[in-house]
């Protein structure tokens, strides 16, 4: 019996339902172990590949169209209809459409959703947050939302402009905040159809861009409606790597970097027993981890870059060159301990989503002021590194 046969056969001796095994491709180096038998379908078309790949109980792989998932990690109740996943982690509910193109460093979390053709790598997206067709938004991580009836939400035919015509991707952006984003209890932001942003940019929560307008500047407040003005036309000759915003410019890079040490704590220090209480759920929690840890090396291969770029013609760019690595060496794996005031209220057993949305203010007031003193505590070590920029402005 060929690998392929022993696999398939494993997967159904256990209950994973198959509809049509002739069609379903699993590689020679995925551990079945690492498949759940409960309520787990195959439909035609499925390929599984990579030894570190993990579908929990309650998956539904390939619905619409052949799906490949790929060295990625799906915890309970994922629905990929259709399309390419690798090196990605998707939470409790999350679902795709056929067409998703999802790639390294990309995390759904709970219920997190997009309809077909959406195309996502270095993304996070908390809780809820909804995405419509045709989309390309890489390189960013959007929060907000309450609910499934309020959620953050991306219109169809959108693009997080990611990519420069002089090479250059420091251009993550942040929709919302981890901060205040893991609390559950933000107003939700909208991002118009058949618009885009070119990153990085911010934006507050409960902000509303209008359909087809390009955001290009950050929208700090919280609450606004947002009707950006056409820029206006010209001609002039290219100026190749100027980076002339260069201290707001690394402001954004570095924020997004210690945003994600402070995601990270709250995986680490908040999560890590929710995962444990699910089948499987500590491998997932592993490939969540792998996930952030790629998207920081990420946003640090490209801030580097862009500093290789870089001439001495002020005593800022001077700085930033000579300080590079004491600058990107503030931040990495966090181990700040969770608040007590927090820690109290957390019980596995009522489920994530439930334990968080069940938070006193006093709680979310502590987890909030946690997560948020990593981040400004990173932020104010490298601007300290870094005087003549003024990255605290």
């Amino acid at each position: 019996m060929s690998h392929r046969d022993a696999a398939l056969q494993a997967l159904l001796d256990k209950g994973v339902r198959i509809p049509n095994p002739t069609s379903v491709d699993i590689a020679e180096d995925v551990d079945v172990d690492k498949i759940s038998g409960d309520g787990v379908t195959l439909h035609n078309g499925t390929r599984l590949r990579g030894a570190s790949t993990v579908v929990s109980a309650g998956c539904t792989l390939g619905a619409e169209t052949p799906v490949t998932v790929e060295s990625s990690q799906l915890g309970p109740n994922v629905d990929l209809k259709g399309g390419y996943v690798s090196k990605a982690v998707f939470l409790d509910g999350a679902n795709m459409g056929s067409g998703a193109h999802v790639r390294e460093g990309s995390i759904l979390e709970e219920e997190a959703n997009g309809a077909h053709t959406v195309g996502l790598k270095q993304t996070i997206l908390f809780p809820f947050v909804t995405l419509g067709s045709l989309i390309n938004f890489c390189d960013c991580l959007m929060s907000g939302g309450t609910s499934r009836s309020d959620h953050s939400e991306v219109g169809s035919s959108y693009i997080h402009f990611n990519y420069t015509p002089d090479g250059n991707k420091t251009t993550a952006s942040l929709f919302g905040d981890v901060a205040r984003g893991v609390m559950l209890d933000q107003p939700a932001i909208f991002l118009g159809g058949q618009g885009g942003a070119v990153g990085p940019v911010y934006t507050g929560f409960g902000t509303v861009v209008a359909a087809g307008a390009v955001l290009r500047s950050d929208m700090v407040d919280d609450g606004n409606l947002v009707i950006p003005d056409a820029p206006p036309g010209m001609v002039r000759p290219l100026a190749k790597h100027s980076y002339k915003q260069l201290p707001r410019l690394l402001r954004r890079n570095l924020t997004y970097v210690a945003s994600l040490d402070a995601l990270e704590a709250w995986y680490r220090g908040v999560r890590r027993p929710f995962f444990a209480a699910q089948e499987l759920g500590d491998l997932v929690h592993e490939g969540a981890l792998a996930a952030l840890a790629s998207g920081r090396s990420e946003r640090v291969k490209r801030i580097r870059a862009l500093v290789g770029h870089l001439d001495d013609a002020d005593e800022g760019r001077r700085q930033l060159r000579e300080n590079l690595d004491a600058v990107l060496g503030v931040f990495g794996t966090p181990e700040e301990p969770v608040p007590d005031a927090l820690a109290a209220e957390l019980d596995p057993a009522s489920g994530y989503l439930a334990a968080v949305k069940g938070l006193t203010p006093e709680a979310r007031a502590a987890g909030t002021g946690w997560l948020q003193g990593i981040i400004d505590g990173r932020l104010a070590h490298a601007a300290d590194l870094l005087p003549a920029l003024d990255l605290r402005g």
